[in-house]
């Protein structure tokens, strides 16, 4: 397995993840043929070798006119993207870095997720940045991502909404519930774009893993801070400790989008009603917690999975079908095992049976409750005699394939 390093010792930005990979051997030239796919015009590209402070790395740039930037919503860059002829891959994990940037700007602004405009979103580097890497790390082979824990600095950095405290407010947001640590330096190393890529893309280790090295790569970002800017990447064959046992592999790790509100005026029947119609349309998972409100009201905490493609109808669905006023919306990564669904003869009937492989080749039958439930009615026969017999015509039949 291939896997890359983010060594971000002095901070991390787009141009400086694109600079790194470049520099570690990704081709600039692909890289900026393929950028064309997504039809954006009145840009250059470049990339220089140059030195911050006795490091050589490759420096890379997007050249373009500030004044003349349309103004870009989240709706508006993810047509771009899939209206583009990128691989399908490329799409879906831009998307997840988009939709990271904008929850941030929404929750920091306090405005609904389709209604984020800014020019940072839609800027050109942002989405050069963005893409390219996703471009960089194709060509690379690269399919296990880590990142050292983010340096955050102080000071102030000029936006488009103002002069605000370093950190910036949506580069705190992003960096939520991940690793970092204080650096005693004035000006802005982690920017948000840097931010939204390597915790959309990278499992954090303050350690690298073990690694035959193969390749490193310096990206150098554009001020001076009194060390060297850089992002260092290493790149090597990297054997997966989840692949290395005698066990079967369990999935690789999977991309989902968490949608979560509260609620506290909604009757319960409905609020039910929303759940099964949300699974309906394509939630993977459907919770409702209860809670207590402010004023000591009580309440629920609505939570859906779901996949990226599906996010939009969903949160439509949330807002049509319940009082929700506002929903969060963030990626999470999830550890899926092998899975597959067999039907099995019981002397009730044929029972649908799913089927898991533990890390230790220990199997975990779970009979489909629709299918036991239905028999047990209609024989009139206690559900548990049903489940236990579907159970048993499962491990009889798995023992017959060993």
């Amino acid at each position: 397995m291939k896997a890359l390093y983010f060594d971000c010792f002095s901070g991390v930005s787009g141009d400086m993840i694109l600079g790194a990979l470049i520099d570690a051997g990704a081709s600039f030239e692909n890289i900026s043929g393929q950028l064309k796919h997504l039809g954006i015009q009145d840009y250059e590209l470049k990339v220089l070798k140059d030195r911050s402070y006795g490091i050589t790395g490759s420096k890379f740039q997007v050249i373009f006119d500030e004044h003349y930037l349309p103004l870009r919503n989240l709706s508006d860059i993810s047509r771009l993207i899939e209206e583009s002829s990128l691989p399908a891959d490329i799409k879906d994990n831009a998307a997840a870095v988009f939709l990271k940037l904008a929850g941030a700007e929404a929750l920091v602004h306090g405005v609904p997720l389709e209604n984020v405009h800014f020019h940072e979103l839609g800027a050109i580097d942002t989405i050069i940045d963005i893409v390219g890497t996703l471009l960089a790390l194709d060509e690379l082979g690269i399919e296990k991502i880590y990142c050292s824990p983010l340096p955050i600095s102080h000071g102030y950095v000029r936006c488009s909404h103002g002069i605000f405290p370093v950190p910036a407010p949506a580069t705190a947001e992003i960096l939520k519930g991940f690793p970092i640590r204080f650096i005693d330096i004035e000006g802005e190393l982690v920017t948000p774009t840097g931010a939204a890529i390597v915790t959309v893309l990278s499992d954090f280790s303050r350690i690298m893993p073990g690694m035959k090295l193969i390749h490193t790569g310096y990206g150098l970002g554009q001020n001076d801070y009194g060390i060297p800017n850089a992002l260092r990447v290493f790149i090597g064959e990297y054997d997966d400790p989840e692949n290395t046992t005698d066990s079967e592999p369990v999935n690789p790790k999977q991309e989902i989008t968490v949608l979560q509100t509260n609620i506290d005026d909604l009757n319960p029947e409905i609020l039910a009603f929303a759940a099964d119609k949300l699974l309906n349309y394509g939630a993977i998972d459907v919770s409702i917690t209860p809670l207590v409100m402010k004023k000591g009201r009580s309440g629920c905490l609505l939570t859906v999975l779901c996949f990226f493609e599906t996010r939009k109808k969903l949160i439509d669905i949330i807002f049509k079908e319940t009082t929700s006023l506002g929903i969060r919306v963030h990626q999470e990564r999830r550890v899926v095992l092998p899975r597959q669904e067999i039907c099995v003869e019981t002397e009730y009937g044929p029972v649908r049976v799913k089927i898991s492989a533990t890390t230790n080749r220990e199997k975990q039958i779970s009979p489909e409750y629709e299918d036991c439930r239905k028999i047990a009615s209609e024989k009139d026969i206690p559900l548990r005699v049903v489940y236990d017999a579907s159970l048993q015509a499962a491990r009889s039949l798995l023992k017959e394939s060993i």
